[in-house]
């Protein structure tokens, strides 16, 4: 506890009176940090501190990039702007070195500041100061850290889009007629047998490249660190990041391998309204940068662009797709699914090209001022059709049932109503898709008078269910007809299970071996049990390890 005449010998309390310096000194703690500790993280609630000993750095995330923007040495103090703007934290505090600070909670420093006038404005003084300075910051234009070059409609330049974009890289993407095309790509551009293209910031340029092949040179992980770890997780989606964050933060050596970028398919929602704790909703992209700095922070792995092509279920061997090995000690099966294919004439060849399975951001620029159409009557389509919306001139849902109630969440549906540029196509499907070098109109039939009409279309985006991609899983592993991983008590019914055991929850048919997500046999298949059930599968990880730890 800090006595009131150390207090006193800091100039932002030297005005305080005796009985508020004793209030102080009985409401702060004296916390002391080591170098990398952070005293307080970007997003908490207001507090103010102050630094005693050490110096703190301020750690601004900025383009997905960690940016010190200032320090605090001793006699400094932080969280001004937060207590007197009432918000959250707009940067992180972390120590430089040995640290030790004072923190005094909102509420007891409310109470002191209202009886001391001179601390309140001196507070109310530096945080209008402090604000210029974050307000400068926010002003400086965004830096492009790499410029893509490639046609609208060419599926190649629609991956790396989507890649970097889900990545949060930023990125200027050029087409071959914009016409600030010379500003911005010096020399000659790639011919059209060359695209996409991207040129680095170290002046690189790469042609028709794979993610994997300049992922690292943008501080993305795509080589793990060690040899052993004590669980592999497969999939990067809301349950393979629960997965991490809980078995890295319990001390267990994780990493988790995704093909693409971490978030699953809930990464691609523009909008998520029924997540505990988010009152006004969170999108998809910021749930899952939340959940992967936190994965990270706690020392999980995340290893991005790379593809487990086999397990060996017995020796815990898990290779990729350059034949790289590593061993595991539990494994963790969270690979989510894909969006089932549509047999429809002409799609795969105008895929990429106005037509779409699923959606990212990254799309509102195909729908720019156009009439678009989606396929499904999930929560996915219409948190999709809301997005679109906004850019659109027109969005139509086509829908194969009667109504919308059956498959979609109330809340998207009120909103839906309220917008005047969504209308729901029931009862109708897609029978034909138009369009040579891009999609430009579909055909739908009207299941309830069997009527045919063609609408022009500049994007038709499919959002209708999904299915398990395992088909690469050992035989041991077993599935249900569809793909999807069996796990617990059905296991059990299926009779593939061969241990004098139980298998735990979430357990497949071979024992140390994990599923969770949308990937797993379920009816439920929502973000929230994602989280849920990647939280469990390490509960079970430590009880699988202990039990074989007893066992020798």
């Amino acid at each position: 506890m800090l006595t009131p005449d150390e207090l006193a010998a800091i100039p932002f309390f030297a005005a305080l009176s005796p009985v508020a310096l004793a209030d102080v000194g009985r409401a702060a703690a004296d916390i002391r940090l080591n170098a990398g500790e952070y005293a307080v993280y970007e997003g908490e609630p207001p507090a103010l501190f102050v630094v005693l000993e050490g110096i703190i750095e301020v750690i601004k995330l900025v383009d997905g990039i960690e940016r010190k923007i200032g320090t605090r040495l001793p006699g400094k103090i932080f969280g001004e702007v937060p207590l007197v703007f009432g918000t959250q934290f707009q940067a992180g505090f972390r120590a430089g070195e040995p640290t030790r600070v004072l923190k005094l909670e909102a509420r007891p420093y409310y109470a002191v500041a209202a009886s001391s006038p001179e601390l309140a404005r001196s507070m109310d003084e530096q945080a209008r100061e402090r604000i210029g300075g974050l307000q400068k910051i926010a002003a400086e234009p965004p830096s492009a850290r790499v410029i893509l070059f490639g046609n609208r409609w060419d599926g190649g330049c629609l991956d790396l889009r989507r890649f970097l974009e889900r990545n949060q890289i930023s990125f200027t993407w050029l087409t071959p007629d914009d016409p600030n095309l010379s500003d911005h790509w010096p020399g000659q551009p790639p011919a059209e047998s060359e695209c996409p293209a991207l040129r680095l910031t170290d002046g690189a340029t790469l042609i028709r490249p794979e993610p994997r092949e300049f992922a690292s040179q943008l501080g993305l992980q795509t080589v793990p660190r060690f040899e052993d770890y004590d669980t592999v997780i497969i999939g990067g989606g809301p349950a393979g990041l629960a997965a991490a964050v809980y078995g890295a933060s319990e001390g267990l050596r994780a990493i988790v391998v995704e093909r693409e970028a971490p978030g699953g398919q809930a990464e691609t929602s523009s909008r998520i309204e029924n997540y505990l704790g988010f009152p006004s909703g969170i999108s998809g992209s910021e749930l899952a940068s939340r959940a992967l700095r936190q994965a990270k922070r706690l020392g999980a792995e995340i290893l991005v662009a790379r593809k487990i092509v086999r397990i060996d279920p017995h020796a815990r061997r898990i290779v990729f797709d350059n034949e790289e090995i590593i061993r595991a000690r539990t494994v963790i099966i969270a690979s989510g699914v894909s969006w089932r294919r549509l047999d429809i004439d002409g799609f795969d060849r105008l895929l990429g090209k106005g037509i779409f399975y699923g959606a990212a951001r990254s799309e509102a620029a195909v729908a720019q001022g156009l009439d678009v159409h989606l396929i499904g009557a999930g929560n996915s389509a219409g948190q999709a059709a809301i997005f679109f919306s906004n850019y659109a001139r027109t969005v139509t849902l086509i829908v194969r049932a009667k109504s919308l109630e059956k498959s979609m969440s109330t809340y998207l549906i009120d909103q839906i109503r309220n917008k005047s540029n969504i209308r729901a196509a029931l009862r109708s499907e897609v029978k034909a898709v138009h369009g040579d070098s891009h999609l430009t109109a579909i055909e739908i039939i009207d299941r309830s008078t069997n009527e045919v009409r063609r609408e022009d279309s500049g994007g038709l985006f499919v959002f209708i269910g999904a299915d398990a991609e395992t088909g690469w899983l050992p035989p041991e592993i077993a599935r249900d007809p569809r793909g999807y991983i069996l796990t617990g008590g059905d296991v059990v019914k299926a009779g593939s299970w061969k241990e004098s055991r139980d298998p735990y929850l979430v357990e497949t048919s071979v024992p140390g071996v994990f599923a969770c997500g949308d990937v797993r046999f379920s009816p439920v298949k929502r973000v929230a049990s994602a989280v849920g059930e990647g939280s469990i599968a390490i509960a079970f990880v430590h009880q699988y390890l202990a039990d074989r730890a007893k066992a020798g």
